[in-house]
């Protein structure tokens, strides 16, 4: 059945709720806050079940042209101890990108496919019972009836009951040209660790529209506290610090002059039991929230959207939605819950446990191929119940 969908953010979620729901057959339109939608952060890692519901939308070639494959997540302790090593399929590496070029590859499908988009629109309410579907913004316009609202605006969503936690740790975020004459392998992201109160890291990017040439990412974990202090840091002494860690990542680090050339970022941690109302569907970050650690965030968003317009064509859209993300968010959120502490945190004790009984066990063939599961997404079925396509 046809139905009439408010899609609010125009971020990876709802781009892709609105490609896929545009495709099967519903009438959607997209808000978005900023005047002119564009991307906000730095690199991320699209694994293979993210890159498949890419493909189905039509933005996997572009986003592939622009990305840079990654076959292995490496790290290593300060010593150079190597506590880390987790391989992807040879078949089905995750992708590597900037958050520009995802946003440029999903938003010229949304843009093909003439999905209308409000822009200047910052939702003040929406309906969460059936009797009430407009969309009311800060400025007083309204839009509607609709059908359903998709909230996928994110950790600052207005409109999400989520009550999250925050986590003890973030990171700061900085962007830079892939340096010459690096050793470092364009398809390994990797991170060295003092203990797990400081890590340091490298994420191969390929290419940023409209510049010239290969980009890489590095992210630098610091305590939520520091970050308040972040912009008047000491580039210089952060540098010097960072290279004391990693001499080899000093190439990297001569781009960052400034601390205005880096993005702080903030972590949280949690999930709705139910992630809908009776006229409204919640999906990525709007639904659930966890650590970058395992790099899953877009893909969850990605998944939640393919999941929700699967849902539509049933008797019971909404519930059906949340059944078939359910355990795969769960599982994912208490991996996340798990491991991040282990690379993130002032424990003493959890470090010993990565590097003396995680480290040793992960080469064993069993583990190494739960750990390859683990990283590409598909540790559980995406999508329960359903047949899901492979990238």
């Amino acid at each position: 059945m046809r139905s009439t969908i408010a899609i609010i953010g125009a971020g990876v979620g709802g781009l892709a709720s609105a490609a896929l729901a545009q495709d099967a057959g519903h009438s959607v339109t997209l808000f978005e806050r900023f005047d002119n939608p564009r991307p906000l952060g730095s690199g991320l890692v699209i694994q293979p079940v993210g890159l498949a519901v890419l493909d189905a939308i039509g933005a996997g070639a572009s986003a592939r042209q622009m990305g840079q494959p990654i076959h292995h997540m490496l790290g290593h302790e300060v010593s150079g101890r190597e506590v880390l090593n987790v391989a992807y399929r040879p078949s089905a590496p995750g992708l590597a990108l900037h958050r520009s070029a995802l946003f440029q590859a999903l938003w010229d499908q949304c843009v093909a496919r003439g999905v209308p988009v409000i822009t200047s629109a910052t939702v003040q309410a929406a309906p969460q019972l059936a009797d009430k579907r407009e969309v009311t913004l800060t400025d007083g316009r309204r839009f509607g009836p609709f059908d359903l609202v998709v909230d996928t605006s994110g950790a600052t969503s207005r409109l999400s009951p989520l009550k999250s936690r925050a986590l003890p740790f973030g990171a700061v975020w900085g962007t830079v040209p892939w340096p010459d004459g690096t050793d470092f392998a364009p398809d390994q992201l990797r991170q060295r660790y003092a203990a797990a109160r400081t890590m340091v890291g490298v994420l191969p990017l390929g290419q940023r529209p409209g510049l010239p040439g290969r980009h890489a990412a590095i992210f630098w974990s610091l305590p939520v506290t520091a970050l308040d202090h972040w912009p008047q840091t000491d580039m210089a002494a952060w540098r010097n610090q960072a290279t004391t860690l990693w001499p080899e990542m000093a190439p990297f680090l001569s781009p960052l002059t400034q601390s205005t050339d880096t993005t702080p970022a903030r972590y949280t941690h949690g999930t709705l039991r139910r992630p809908y109302a009776q006229a409204m569907a919640f999906v990525g970050d709007s639904a659930h929230r966890a650590s970058p650690q395992l790099g899953q965030g877009a893909n969850m968003a990605l998944l939640d959207a393919m999941a929700l317009v699967v849902a539509l064509d049933t008797d019971t859209p909404l519930p059906a939605y949340a059944a078939m993300r359910r355990w795969h968010v769960r599982t994912y959120q208490a991996m996340s819950a798990v491991f991040t502490p282990m690379y993130q945190s002032d424990s003493r004790s959890l470090p010993l446990l990565r590097d003396y009984l995680l480290a040793p066990l992960a080469p064993l063939p069993g583990v190494r191929r739960l750990l390859t599961r683990l990283v590409s997404g598909d540790m559980l079925p995406p999508l329960a119940g359903q047949a899901f396509p492979k990238p």
